[in-house]
């Protein structure tokens, strides 16, 4: 090879070195750029994880007041509906033959239906937006278990006459006054607490619980409530001159249950509680008449046992009848005697008619 045969060889670039620790030097611009890629993704995951979390927890809520709105309508319907109505029919019917003697224990069974109520009410789970109106629901019911029972307790008494049946009447009527408060007071404590916890947590299409207990503001009248009793306040007989004509009742049947007695023969009656004594008698005079006492006492052992109960009116004429339950239970066994009479009314001159005595025995079985 000669001379310039070396001269003319291509000459390498030189290649070049690495570090002498084997990394790749990265630009910082390029560090920059993949931190805020990676801080955007960060942020982008936080938004989607809130706005997820944002919508179980409005979604729960929503669900919550819904589910709370309806356990209170049904509450209230099963008040109305399984107490209240049952409740004012069975008053409305006192005054009947047969409706007296079971009424007091009527009423205790609805006031027993009332109680499982309120236990349900404070059993309910309710959201903190509907707090307020929890607290007063359990009232509103309360109000109608405790007003039941004391109507109960005062029944026997209203339905029979003469000072201590008015004052009994008047306290039964102002348990009604506490009916009547609790039905206002659902529909503008509760109800309106309800609406706006619903509308605040846009929940669409649930109707707002609402209640009808008391069915009419007459309830309100003592008149009124003695006169749905069979009963009739001492204030609210006539006074003053007495009509003209003749004027009074002649006894004409007493019954117990298919027995009917005769007061010259010794009547076997079954023994049981709360029987009844079916009085008839007839006005025989020429006005109708109001207020009319029927009282029975049965004698022969131990205290006489005594009960009564009104008529409102009889009419010229007419028949009536009255039921005079007996709530203390006869001794069984001996020979006792029952008397029934018909108080005279005002006017009334002829009153050997008006009473009447039979032999009787309870017998048991």
């Amino acid at each position: 090879m000669s001379f310039f045969d070396e001269g003319d060889e291509p000459r390498r670039s030189p290649r070049p070195r690495r570090p002498a620790s084997g990394t790749v030097r990265v630009e910082p611009q390029t560090v920059r750029m993949r931190q805020g890629a990676a801080l955007v993704g960060v942020l982008v995951l936080a938004i989607l994880l809130g706005l997820a979390i944002r919508g179980c927890v409005s979604g729960a809520k929503k669900r919550s007041l819904r589910e709370y709105a309806q356990n209170v309508s049904s509450l209230m319907q099963e008040s109305d509906n399984q107490v209240g109505k049952p409740f004012f029919q069975q008053l409305s019917g006192a005054g009947g033959s047969g409706n007296a003697l079971n009424l007091e224990t009527q009423v205790n069974q609805l006031r027993v239906v009332s109680e499982d109520l309120v236990k349900r009410a404070r059993r309910l789970d309710a959201p903190g937006d509907m707090r307020e109106a929890q607290s007063v629901l359990q009232l509103v019911l309360e109000m109608r278990r405790d007003a039941l029972r004391k109507i109960a307790d005062k029944l026997p008494s209203a339905q029979a006459s003469g000072g201590t049946a008015d004052q009994a009447i008047v306290q039964l009527t102002g348990q009604m006054q506490l009916l009547y408060a609790s039905d206002l007071l659902f529909k503008y404590r509760v109800a309106p607490v309800i609406r706006r916890g619903l509308q605040e947590g846009e929940v669409q299409g649930q109707p707002v619980p609402d209640t009808n207990f008391f069915p009419t503001v007459r309830w309100l009248d003592a008149g009124e409530v003695a006169k749905r009793l069979g009963a009739t306040l001492t204030a609210s007989r006539p006074s003053g001159p007495v009509a003209p004509g003749s004027h009074g009742h002649s006894l004409t049947s007493v019954s117990v249950g298919d027995t009917e007695l005769d007061p010259d023969t010794a009547n076997r009656i079954p023994a049981g509680s709360n029987q009844a004594f079916t009085v008839k008698f007839q006005n025989q005079g020429d006005n109708d008449e109001t207020g009319v006492v029927a009282r029975l006492s049965i004698e022969g052992s131990g205290n006489p046992i005594t009960a009564e109960a009104t008529v409102p009116q009889t009419t010229k004429g007419s028949e009536a009848s009255v039921d005079i339950p007996v709530r203390q239970a006869p001794p069984t066994g001996v020979p006792l005697t029952a008397t029934v009479s018909i108080d005279a009314v005002p006017g009334e001159k002829m009153l050997d008619n008006n009473k009447r005595s039979y032999p009787v025995v309870f017998t048991q079985g």
